[in-house]
């Protein structure tokens, strides 16, 4: 038997997080959706499916087999990228079927000539022919649709990752005028990881996880369900409130609750953070500080693909794409969503919605210098991380400025009327 973990149109309603990732990249607890999905596979052969335009990047960065139609040899198990593990399961190959969440493919079981009768290149279109031929299975299982789910899960699942990865105990650099608020066995602290004096630690009310090479500089409070990934900074005075994830090199100072930086981003300095998704390679100046409460305590509504989608919940914060910069003192609105590559700032209250590669100056949009200093600035800012912009990023970020272009010219045009 064969595997085939794919992404199908629905991406379009995780970006900007999704524009230049897969959507089985994208984090929540501990590590990616890809890695918790693997976690429960069989080892088999593996093969992913992405839109055209990313399968470059992700062969490159991934050692499976991308868009390639060598499933079709085979009996297959397909599996929705956007499925996110949160408990212990075991998937029985016997009989085939599609297990679904709200008429939505989690996973599904198919016979070789099954695979062969539906199948013509066309992802969403074979997925519809297997939901309307094959037998079905109502599940519980999450099936992430906005990037708001990911946030709404985290805590969650930080327990989960927790204690599936059945580890505790002090073995880094710990100081006895450091405190821990609870249970010892809630948390890990890894060998090279260091926490300095008058740090507090708090479990009482989940986990805390310190990976490798993570320093907490004094004065800080952790707390728990927190995950602190390898080489992340947490700076001095720091406020890590419930439910935050952090992945690899961050540094992230001042308030934050509920919330997950995907990697290599800067939140150095005082600002609070809450209930928000933060891409890769971004950087909260300081002061900077998001709205993720109405004062009227209704639910938030986040614009997404030009239209306002109402989340269903009472508190969400921002979303901000790869590589996106922000001034000293900028506040962003409830609920707003931040394309790639933007540069942002401060201007009072702003707009909820910012076009990927769009810089905000004195309260107007504008083009800004163009993709190629975008893409300029994005080296300079990852060779700082001791991380290079491959070809096949740089294909992949022009591609997105292709496709984000008409919306970015709509809102830029509408900006210079409105200042008339």
């Amino acid at each position: 038997m064969k595997i085939l973990i794919y992404e199908d149109e629905k991406w379009i309603d995780l970006t900007p997080m999704s524009f230049i990732k897969a959507v089985f990249e994208l984090r929540c607890g501990f590590n990616s959706l890809l890695k918790k999905i693997i976690s429960i596979l069989p080892e088999e052969d593996i093969t992913l499916w992405v839109r055209d335009y990313l399968k470059d990047l992700i062969a490159i960065k991934y050692n499976f087999k991308v868009n390639e139609e060598t499933f079709l040899e085979d009996d297959i198990l397909i599996v929705n990228g956007r499925w996110l593990i949160d408990r212990e399961i075991e998937i029985k190959l016997e009989e085939e079927k599609i297990c679904v969440n709200n008429e939505e493919i989690v996973y599904g079981i198919l016979k070789k000539e099954t695979v062969n009768k539906y199948w013509n290149g066309n992802i969403s279109e074979f997925l519809k022919n297997l939901i309307k031929e094959l037998k079905k299975e109502e599940t519980d299982y999450v099936i992430i649709r906005y990037p708001w789910n990911l946030v709404h899960y985290n805590s969650q699942i930080i327990k989960f990752d927790f204690k599936k990865n059945e580890k505790s105990g002090i073995y880094g650099k710990f100081s006895e005028k450091a405190t821990i608020y609870g249970q010892e066995k809630e948390i890990f602290l890894a060998s090279t990881a260091e926490v300095y004096p008058f740090v507090v630690i708090d479990t009482t009310h989940g986990p805390v996880y310190i990976d490798e090479g993570v320093k907490i500089f004094p004065f800080s409070v952790i707390i728990g369900p927190c995950y602190i990934g390898e080489k992340t900074q947490i700076m001095p005075g720091a406020k890590i409130r419930e439910g935050n994830s952090f992945g690899p090199v961050c540094r992230i100072g001042g308030e934050v609750e509920e919330s997950i930086f995907h990697s290599y981003s800067n939140k150095y300095h005082d600002g609070f953070i809450g209930h928000s998704y933060i891409g890769e390679f971004v950087n909260l100046g300081a002061l900077t500080t998001n709205s993720d409460l109405k004062n009227d305590y209704s639910n938030v509504s986040v614009y997404l693909n030009g239209k306002p989608v109402d989340t269903g919940e009472l508190k969400v914060g921002s979303f901000i794409g790869d590589h996106t910069k922000t001034s000293i003192g900028t506040l962003f609105n409830t609920g707003t969503i931040v394309g790639i590559m933007c540069n942002i700032t401060a201007d009072n209250i702003l707009p909820k919605y910012f076009p990927s590669f769009v810089w905000y100056v004195n309260g107007k949009f504008m083009k800004g210098y163009g993709v190629d200093y975008a893409l300029k600035t994005a080296k300079i800012s990852m060779e700082r991380r001791d991380r290079i912009l491959l070809p096949e990023e740089e294909k992949v970020i022009r591609k997105v400025y292709e496709i984000t272009e008409d919306e970015r010219k709509a809102q830029i045009e509408k900006s210079r009327k409105i200042s008339k």
